[in-house]
């Protein structure tokens, strides 16, 4: 298992993935996205795995208004330079991925 957990440091959410590896001795690697972000191809990945723009974004953030009226191709790049707006956790185990806290999926991948 290469287990990746790509999240922010005030989330809730991810805070509980974490703990949920770490009980089950599972070494992950954790990525702050706010810092890093995701790169194209971890982007690419993930939207596959987890079904596409929509399921990635959290709609519920304070500045989702300022992507959500652009076509498309502008809301992925917007998304890429504001990477805040991506709903976390964001939990990846090679071409499987995750969006929020998802124990019931984990326990597939141990």
């Amino acid at each position: 298992m290469n287990i990746q957990i790509f999240g922010k440091s005030k989330c809730f959410d991810t805070k509980k993935a974490e703990r949920y590896f770490k009980e089950r001795r599972i070494k992950y690697q954790y990525i702050d996205i706010i810092e890093k972000g995701l790169s194209r191809g971890e982007y690419q990945s993930v939207a596959q795995a987890v079904g596409g723009f929509d399921a990635l974004v959290d709609a519920n953030n304070k500045d989702y208004y300022k992507i959500k009226y652009f076509a498309k191709e502008q809301q992925l790049e917007k998304l890429m330079e504001m990477p805040e707006l991506f709903q976390t956790p964001i939990v990846r185990n090679g071409k499987a991925a995750t969006v929020g806290y998802r124990p019931d999926v984990w326990k597939g991948w141990e």
